[in-house]
């Protein structure tokens, strides 16, 4: 199996997710995470190390949602929209990475909401709260693309962003970690939008 080269998004009071996956996790990666603030307060300055230190020859990012993660949120989240951006970018100084949203457990009942009936198809719907309230507009966008005409409901070839809870991913991390480093050689990567 490849290892693959993973940065971690995160919001610092979620840490705990991410040095699991760190020190407990069994992951097949080569972790790109920054783990050492950066000693300045020039946040082009921070966002332009990062870029070059940590996410320039990765492959995949893995974003950690929880309850600090929302656009909407009182929490600045200018790093993490960043971070998004300049995954989803490809240039020359960079490849697109790969992006695999991990729910954390404070969030499932905000995000998870059951299923609901189709008023177009008569069928039910799991009903996946993805959006300004739950994480930054940069996943969410690239989680629910445009569909198609023909289409009205999504399947995983419409999305970009992979999605998982938390506590599947632990059980399986290299296979979410594949799905989202796949994504980047598909067809969906011509309707991603790098700044929603």
């Amino acid at each position: 199996m490849t290892k693959h080269k993973c940065f971690i998004s995160f919001k610092s009071q979620d840490i705990v997710y991410k040095e699991y996956i760190q020190n407990h996790l069994n992951v097949d990666m080569i972790d790109k995470s920054l783990n050492e603030p950066i000693q300045s307060y020039d946040e082009d300055y921070i966002m332009r190390k990062i870029r070059e230190d940590y996410l320039k020859d990765s492959t995949v990012t893995i974003h950690l949602i929880g309850q600090y993660s929302a656009e909407n949120s009182w929490v600045n989240q200018n790093y993490i929209k960043r971070e998004l951006q300049a995954s989803l970018s490809n240039t020359s100084a960079g490849g697109r990475n790969g992006i695999l949203g991990v729910i954390l457990p404070d969030l499932y009942d905000e995000v998870y909401r059951g299923e609901q009936a189709c008023f177009t198809c008569g069928n039910n719907h799991s009903v996946v709260a993805i959006n300004d309230s739950t994480t930054v507009s940069e996943f969410s966008y690239n989680y629910y693309l445009p569909l198609d005409n023909d289409k009205h409901v999504w399947s995983e070839e419409d999305r970009y962003c992979v999605l998982v809870k938390w506590s599947d991913f632990i059980k399986a991390p290299n296979e979410y970690i594949n799905q989202a480093y796949d994504k980047r050689f598909s067809e969906i990567t011509k309707k991603i939008k790098v700044r929603p």
